[in-house]
């Protein structure tokens, strides 16, 4: 792996959120830095991708969540995705000083993350994860097609770095317990992870037991249907750093139910640059359900089909919930409280705990 260079850090871009100013604290001063790659090699899946079997996976039935989610796959073991040289090449990316000063948030919800670096800062990661044969690797073993959510969320990266030289302390989680925004993530290990020690994946059963996924290697990757299940990364010991990279994924089909939010990710992105991306794809899908609505209707008249006044209205209400949940979570920064993020994360939990004691009923 290249070498690397600790240096101090510049002072952090936060949130475009004035309430959440305070919030603001600094990313480890011994997270490891790379100078901009001078040279390297585009994207190439022959090259780049070591992907070689399914791995092991775990269903939502399994896990007690039936009938929940967009797939029965509710997360993998960890497989090998990556090569060493497409990893080098993404740090290299990731950890360059442009990325560093332009991409860096902190929050309440954690301390170090990069986020929004592709395509700008980081078209090698971009590429990657945007290629047809990636995402025909991500979605076989997720069980359903899947896209990135939009262009911010490609290449997510979370640090927690050791002070301990020796790396025998725990390094902290960078996220205690969460769900995550968006319906599926794929989680990239970024760093040597030979002889860490813990740093498993812990997800919260539908019976509230704790399972485990033991922890990828360089290279390797852990899908997981993470909106739908309380998960955690973790603390390891005996390494130097965890970083990882973080890819969120949705249905492709938009017939498909898409109830993405944007709880957990608001308080640390560039608003103008995720509200824009988020209203563009939603409406999107919005648009091809119209399409569909619209292809059907003229198909069942043109065949001399009485018009189906329930399926109808059925879609015209999916519609509606769509458009008015993509409204909703397009906070005014102006008016968006520091207070707001438990309280939403909050209806989030309560939404679930309804829908699981309606299953059980």
């Amino acid at each position: 792996m290249a070498a690397t260079t600790i240096q101090t850090p510049a002072p952090i871009r936060g949130v475009r959120i004035t309430p959440m100013a305070s919030q603001r604290s600094s990313c480890p001063h011994n997270a490891p830095r790379l100078r901009p790659a001078t040279c390297k090699s585009p994207f190439d899946p022959s090259r780049h991708l070591a992907y070689n079997a399914m791995p092991s996976r775990h269903t939502m039935s399994e896990i007690g969540y039936e009938n929940t989610g967009v797939s029965q796959i509710a997360v993998s073991e960890p497989f090998e995705l990556f090569t060493p040289e497409a990893v080098r090449t993404m740090r290299n990316e990731v950890l360059s000083d442009e990325v560093w000063d332009n991409c860096r948030f902190a929050s309440s919800i954690a301390a170090c993350q990069l986020r929004g670096m592709a395509p700008k800062y980081a078209k090698f990661v971009y590429d990657a994860w945007m290629n047809p044969e990636t995402l025909r690797i991500i979605s076989g073993v997720a069980g359903v097609e899947l896209v990135p959510v939009m262009e911010y969320e490609i290449g997510h990266i979370n640090i927690s770095v050791n002070d301990d030289p020796d790396g025998k302390t725990q390094a902290a989680p960078v996220v205690g317990w969460h769900k995550d925004s968006y319906p599926f993530v794929c989680v990239l290990m970024l760093s040597d992870a030979t002889e860490m020690k813990g740093g498993e994946t812990a997800l919260r059963t539908g019976s509230g037991d704790i399972m485990k996924v033991r922890g990828p290697q360089m290279g390797s990757a852990v899908v997981l249907q993470g909106k739908y299940i309380d998960h955690i990364a973790l603390p390891s010991t005996n390494a130097r750093e965890r970083i990882t990279m973080v890819t969120s994924f949705r249905p492709k089909d938009p017939m498909i139910t898409d109830d993405s939010h944007l709880v957990t990710v608001r308080p640390i992105s560039d608003l103008n640059e995720m509200y824009n991306q988020w209203t563009d794809y939603r409406v999107e899908i919005a648009q091809e359900r119209c399409h569909n609505l619209i292809k059907k209707l003229r198909e069942n008249k043109r065949v001399g089909r009485d018009f189906d006044v329930i399926g109808v209205k059925d879609k015209l209400s999916d519609l509606i919930k769509l458009l008015t949940k993509t409204r909703d979570e397009i906070v005014d920064p102006a008016e968006y409280k520091i207070e707001d993020i438990e309280e939403e994360r909050e209806q989030e939990k309560e939404s679930q705990r309804t829908k699981k004691r309606a299953r059980l009923s």
